[in-house]
């Protein structure tokens, strides 16, 4: 007979949450409410369009009186000072009203597009006032130095206070930012999974790791764990000689051994290898950088520096570069790499973790196919909110080959509860042959909560090109 084990709330169904239908009503009519902002926004718009008709009359003003001659260097400097002050301001508005759209309203979607600002894909309530209260510093630095140029017309009561009026400027910034940090750290610490109270605690950044620890697991004796200065990230921390051993024979034994496992859905993150079993915390051979990259479970070494740029048409190398940096790894954002098969998805994620590998962090790899048998075995168990809580102790986890299988309704929704488990929490890499937008291909109905939360704070690389396999073989043909 089959034991029905009471539902956890991991196990939750996430497109149809358990809440009553009066709660459910009155709380969608409250959060309906925000769109009365959205007439604001629309209103600073027109604010926007009033600053672009000023500075051109500032400007026009400027070449008339530059050209007929009766501009002093004074006037110029002053004139060229007000434009500036235009352009800060309209900056500033451009800030609130796409980031307070963003943040306060709706969704703009705009993952993916190559316009989209560099700040909007990690944009919050306390980073949007922090880059506010920045602006707004850098406008009262503009007046002053106005006030300094034209020292001789200005008074010295005038000139005190607008000193005075910038310092405090300075100070609250200053102080905004400050009181920022932890509330940051507290959302991204909030609900995650803690090291036994034996291990030493190490401080955490903004939105992720800042120096990455190795977690002892229950059922292992502690090992002493040693406090690291954060690793600069080399192009290559491993010998030759390890790479070599690596690529032997004993690699395919690993890998084998660890697809077996790793469909078990075990919650204990262990990999068996030919030189015994690594644990949470390694030990004899299996330690450093060697013991992390054989418990990813790697079908293969691939390294950043090996990729062949000249392939993709379209590859966007600066991205790359900056991702090399693990950054993300730290403020805990995802990596979406999207292409056609052999454009060199899989080889980038690989690369990527293995150089959070070097880097201290552990990282688990492992096929779409592969994620949803360990997640449907830990499922039918009755313990998929004990593993999505011990996956927390990997930084990184990598997500490949998205899309080659659709999944049924029960797969797409522990998907769904891996991504949103890990939301602003931990980082993911998946790799994909399409785009978000035709993910409902794959996951049905769940798709589009799940690629809002993976692409909110994702990197989305567009790799455009024929197949590198291929074009191999053509060649040797």
């Amino acid at each position: 007979m089959r034991t029905v084990h009471p539902p956890t709330p991991a196990d939750a169904d996430p497109v149809t949450p358990s809440v009553s239908p009066q709660g459910t009503t009155l709380g969608y009519a409250l959060f309906a409410t925000r769109w009365l902002q959205a007439p604001l926004y629309f209103g600073l718009v027109a604010a926007q369009g009033v600053y672009v008709y000023k500075f051109f009359n500032e400007l026009w003003t400027l070449i008339v009186r530059c050209v007929s001659g009766s501009a002093t260097e004074t006037y110029v400097m002053l004139a060229v000072l007000k434009l500036v002050d235009v352009v800060m301001i309209a900056n500033l508005l451009i800030m609130t009203i796409v980031g307070g759209y963003e943040t306060f309203v709706s969704r703009i979607g705009l993952q993916g597009h190559r316009d989209q600002p560099e700040w909007l894909s990690h944009v919050n309530s306390n980073v949007l006032k922090v880059k506010l209260a920045t602006a707004i510093v850098g406008i009262s630095s503009v007046h002053l130095l106005q006030m300094f140029v034209d020292v001789h017309h200005t008074s010295h009561h005038a000139l005190l206070w607008g000193t005075v009026i910038h310092m405090a400027f300075i100070a609250s910034a200053v102080l905004l930012a400050y009181m920022s940090g932890p509330m940051l750290r507290e959302d991204k610490d909030h609900g995650s999974h803690h090291a036994p109270s034996d291990e030493p605690k190490h401080p955490r950044g903004p939105r992720g790791p800042a120096e990455p620890t190795e977690r002892s697991e229950p059922t292992v004796a502690a090992a002493p764990v040693v406090s690291r200065a954060p690793l600069p990230i080399p192009a290559q921390a491993t010998s030759h000689e390890n790479r070599e051993r690596y690529d032997g024979s004993q690699r395919y034994d690993s890998r084998e051994r660890h697809e077996t496992r790793f469909a078990r859905g075990g919650t204990r993150l262990v990999v068996e290898t030919g030189l015994g079993t690594v644990t949470g915390v390694e030990t004899g051979l299996g330690t450093g950088v060697e013991g992390r990259v054989r418990a990813a479970g790697f079908p293969a070494r691939k390294l950043l520096e090996e990729f062949d740029e000249e392939h993709p048409r379209s590859f966007d190398r600066r991205l790359l570069a900056r991702l090399g940096t693990l950054d993300f790894v730290d403020t805990g954002r995802n990596v979406v790499f999207v292409g056609a098969p052999g454009t060199g998805k899989t080889h980038l994620a690989i690369g990527l973790g293995v150089r959070a590998c070097q880097a201290g962090h552990r990282v688990l790899f492992a096929t779409a196919t592969e994620w949803a048998a360990r997640l449907a075995a830990a499922r039918a168990e009755g313990r998929l909110a004990e593993e999505l809580s011990a996956l927390d102790a990997c930084p990184l986890l990598i997500v490949d080959e998205v899309g080659y299988l659709p999944f049924d309704t029960d797969t797409a929704r522990l998907f769904f509860q891996l991504i949103a488990h890990r939301y602003e929490r931990a980082s993911l890499i998946v790799t994909s042959d399409r785009p978000l937008g035709r993910w409902e291909e794959i996951f049905g109905g769940a798709a589009a909560a799940m690629a809002d939360r993976l692409a909110h704070h994702a990197e989305i690389v567009v790799l455009e090109g024929d197949s590198y396999r291929l074009r191999r073989v053509t060649s040797a043909g």
